[in-house]
């Protein structure tokens, strides 16, 4: 089946994918040569975290905190309330939560990794076992540094990136079953990330989600969501799983959220946030340690690490995130760059998802090996041929194990996130072009050794140097 057929247009007249805004503001962006880009790469140790921002031309690292806030986003940060404890401002976010995730308990932090760290010190620990259907980077580090287990079940179709398939984020429901049925004792809580950012930005069914709840449940075991992009998990639910087509955004996610004991979220991502996040839940015992932790470590329990201003600029940017016009916008012009770089030959996670493209280096680069870092000399070459920063979600990101030893990941790829509301179409046309020029050499680029990496979460500060020789002739 041709993606085509996963991606509906706002009008069958229309061929073109409009932004549902004007432009109120804009800020200047900063033109290098290729000689400045090779030095400032050079400089930074070959890794894209560590270049200054304002060298980078187009900035696809993250759509974590990146976006571009509303006009009523910006007037109601003017809103905003400092008290120390009570903030109306707490009030007005706490509310915009529960309208989409009626969870008892909401305990405010200042990103999603804050959320992480209060659970998985709480429940985590040596021996416990917690699946997912793919961690992403933070979310394992936070479990292993607890010493636990982090088990990844993602649905085998998840695994292979040409392969067409709906919701190829879904969790592996009865390679969970097994799980709990020989460790369940050992499992404190199960996960479903949505979408599922390490493989490739894909959703979940409801349908899934469901059978995920029934499964931990059965086994007396809560399951919660890693749901820093719903909105555009609840939009494929509504464009690609039967029986649900035409429903308002809102309350798929309202019904993703019942299948639910309780979540993480990243307000940096779907809801338009620069800063903040949550953990909620229903366990009464189980909130109650967690917010101990977060006053130890956040902030009061009404504000959690953030000022009354971002509280505010989140509460109305979950009203915005699940408007249909932005979300169809959202995933169409996300398809536009994929489908754009699939045409041109270049190997991508098919079918394209929701915040990102995801280019398979692994295929792209057959000539260079695995732990010689596929996907991190893709990534330098696109900054270095056209100041397009993207961001390595291989080996270097997974490969190390919790022994120091090394592996090659599950895929290497490279991911091109997409800021929220901040990009032109002209701007993506640019980046296609930068990747075909890419693709045309990719026989001549090197592979990597690391010669600098810190214990964990390597791949945000590790140092790099290409292995001569190692690229060929293609």
């Amino acid at each position: 089946m041709s993606p085509d057929g996963y991606y509906r247009r706002m009008d069958s007249s229309f061929h073109t994918i409009i932004e549902p805004f004007r432009i109120h503001s804009v800020e200047p962006l900063h033109l290098t040569t290729q000689e400045e880009r090779r030095q400032a790469i050079s400089e930074a140790g070959y890794n894209l975290f560590n270049l200054p921002a304002e060298l980078v031309l187009i900035d696809l690292l993250t759509d974590s905190g990146t976006g571009a806030m509303s006009r009523d986003q910006w007037a109601a940060i003017q809103h905003g309330d400092e008290s120390y404890a009570g903030s109306p401002s707490w009030f007005r976010f706490l509310s915009a939560v529960q309208e989409l995730f009626p969870f008892r308990h909401v305990i405010p932090t200042h990103q999603g990794r804050a959320a992480e760290k209060i659970l998985f010190s709480v429940l985590g620990g040596p021996g416990k076992v917690i699946p997912n259907n793919t961690h992403f980077d933070t979310t394992r580090a936070n479990v292993e540094f607890t010493g636990a287990e982090a088990v990844d079940l993602v649905i085998p179709e998840g695994r292979e990136p040409a392969l067409i398939h709906p919701f190829k984020g879904n969790i592996d429901t009865a390679a969970l079953d097994q799980l709990l049925q020989r460790r369940g004792r050992d499992v404190p809580v199960a996960f479903v990330t949505i979408t599922n950012n390490s493989g490739g930005g894909q959703p979940v069914s409801l349908a899934n989600l469901k059978e995920a709840s029934s499964v931990c449940h059965r086994h007396g075991i809560p399951l919660f969501l890693d749901a820093c992009r719903f909105a555009e998990n609840a939009w494929f639910i509504r464009e690609r799983e039967e029986g649900q087509e035409g429903r308002d955004i809102a309350d798929i996610v309202r019904e993703m959220a019942s299948c639910a004991d309780g979540m993480t979220m990243s307000a940096k991502k779907d809801p338009f946030g620069n800063i903040g996040g949550w953990l909620a839940m229903n366990d009464d015992r189980l909130a109650e340690r967690c917010r101990n932790l977060l006053i130890l470590t956040e902030g009061f329990p009404t504000y959690g690490g953030l000022a009354g201003r971002d509280l505010e600029a989140i509460a109305q940017g979950l009203k915005e995130a699940v408007d249909p016009d932005y979300l169809r916008y959202r995933i169409r012009s996300t398809a536009y760059l994929g489908e754009a770089v699939a045409a041109a030959g270049v190997p991508v996670v098919q079918p394209i998802g929701g915040h990102a493209v995801y280019l398979d280096a692994r295929a792209l680069l057959p000539h260079i090996p695995p732990l010689q870092y596929p996907g991190q000399a893709l990534s330098v070459a696109l900054y270095e041929e056209g100041g397009i920063r993207s961001v390595e979600i291989g080996t270097v990101m997974f490969g190390r194990q919790p022994d120091g030893s090394e592996q090659e990941g599950p895929m290497d790829l490279v991911r091109l996130a997409i800021p929220r509301r901040t990009y032109t179409q002209s701007h993506i046309d640019y980046v296609v072009e930068v990747v075909q020029r890419v693709a045309r050499r990719a026989g001549e680029l090197p592979g990597y050794r690391i010669v600098e990496e810190p214990p964990a979460l390597r791949h945000f500060t590790a140092r790099f140097t290409p292995i001569s020789g190692s690229g060929v002739s293609g």
